[in-house]
């Protein structure tokens, strides 16, 4: 099944130009070699050189600083693409631009913007963001990296934990308690850039899925970050990072409608060649049905995205949209997927077919960036107001 089958509308021409290049490099790049970057658990560097060379690590960037100045749409368009053909790349990408080179555009000084934004739109450096702690998840109020003043540097002490592109990255957008007795209220963002004394990266554990995209623990030791990599105000930072999360939850929404496309289509495929009983199995009314309930699942996490990445754009009340879309689209592409194995059957269960790397790539969805539980608390007071 072709997916242009599910063509979106309304797009503009910049948007539609965006969609197309992305798309082109998925398949022409990614596709032939997505099952290698899972086996390897490593994506080609050359690969972030040409993305860069294409603009995609810049989509939602401005200009001036080496960015397309395009809105959030086009860039979870972008990731929609790559994740059709290769989700691990998709990670990546989708952690660089959207939780460290977008926060600093926001919320960076002009020094900072123009130092560091056009080498990671370009590729030459590579961004991740550290929030997560060993004993800090969703309550990301409670994390425990401590960052003490001494004249005009921060001395930096604690670890972060599960951090996409690691061991790739080369400037941290990170999370630190300034004043530990504050609560979310003593929270600083810093960025720390690799080679600074103090700082060392440890590779992660081994993973179910997204193995191309690696991820790894922050470790500071009496690191020394200079006073003028701090984003925004002391005792400022939580409400950044915040502010990161909603809308690196689009990027995982979107990363979920292309995984979700790319699981369909392998099922339909399948079910349209593959002959039992004289015809082919999609003919079937168990798995036509099953089939069925996989197009219209994929076409409404697709329209919640795009309906989130408008919103937020736009400026208008997007939480929860932001968390509506994260939410169903890693549900649906977590469904969507398990049934692609299921359709396929002994096959989907083997490395012949792309139906089980699938299905273990979609599972981090629901986990990374807010679980499927946070996703509903927020939403529920959103609906409700905060009750306690």
């Amino acid at each position: 099944m072709p997916s242009e089958h599910f063509e979106p509308i309304n797009l503009s021409e910049e948007q539609a130009a965006v969609r197309e290049t992305a798309r082109k490099f998925a398949r022409e790049k990614l596709a032939p070699i997505a099952a290698k970057i899972d086996v390897d658990g490593k994506i080609p560097r050359e690969l972030y050189t040409e993305l860069g060379n294409l603009s995609l690590l810049g989509v939602p960037i401005p200009e001036a600083y080496g960015g397309m100045g395009l809105d959030l749409l086009c860039a979870a368009t972008a990731v929609e693409e790559l994740a059709s053909a290769c989700a691990s790349t998709a990670l990546s990408v989708s952690a660089h631009v959207g939780l460290c080179a977008s926060p600093i555009a926001k919320f960076g000084s002009d020094v900072q913007k123009k130092r560091l934004l056009p080498d990671l739109c370009s590729g030459k450096k590579l961004g991740a963001f550290g929030l997560t702690e060993p004993s800090s998840g969703s309550d990301a109020a409670s994390l425990r990296t401590t960052a003490a003043k001494k004249g005009k540097t921060y001395v930096l002490n604690g670890a972060k934990l599960f951090i996409t592109n690691a061991l790739v990255a080369d400037v941290f957008f990170v999370a630190v308690k300034t004043n530990p007795d504050a609560g979310a209220k003593g929270i600083t963002a810093l960025i720390v850039e690799r080679g600074m004394k103090g700082f060392q990266i440890v590779p992660g554990p081994k993973k179910l899925g997204m193995r191309g995209s690696d991820w790894g623990e922050l470790v500071f030791h009496d690191c020394e970050v200079p006073e003028e990599n701090r984003v925004g105000d002391e005792g400022g930072g939580f409400k950044l990072f915040m502010d990161t999360l909603v809308g690196g939850r689009v990027g995982i929404a979107a990363l979920g409608v292309g995984l979700a496309r790319a699981a369909f289509e392998t099922a339909a495929q399948y079910a349209s060649e593959r002959r039992q009983f004289g015809k082919p199995i999609g003919s079937f009314q168990a798995l036509g049905e099953m089939l069925a309930n996989m197009s219209v699942g994929y076409d409404a996490a697709r329209l919640l995205t795009y309906r989130a990445a408008q919103l937020r754009s736009s400026g208008t009340n997007h939480l929860r949209a932001c968390s509506a879309a994260k939410l169903y689209s890693s549900e649906v592409c977590n469904r969507i997927c398990n049934d692609a194995v299921q359709i396929l059957g002994g096959y989907g269960y083997t490395q012949e077919f792309p139906a089980e790397r699938f299905f273990r790539d979609a599972k981090l969805l629901e986990i990374g960036e807010g679980t499927s539980q946070v996703q509903r608390l927020i939403l529920a007071r959103e609906i409700l107001g905060k009750l306690d």
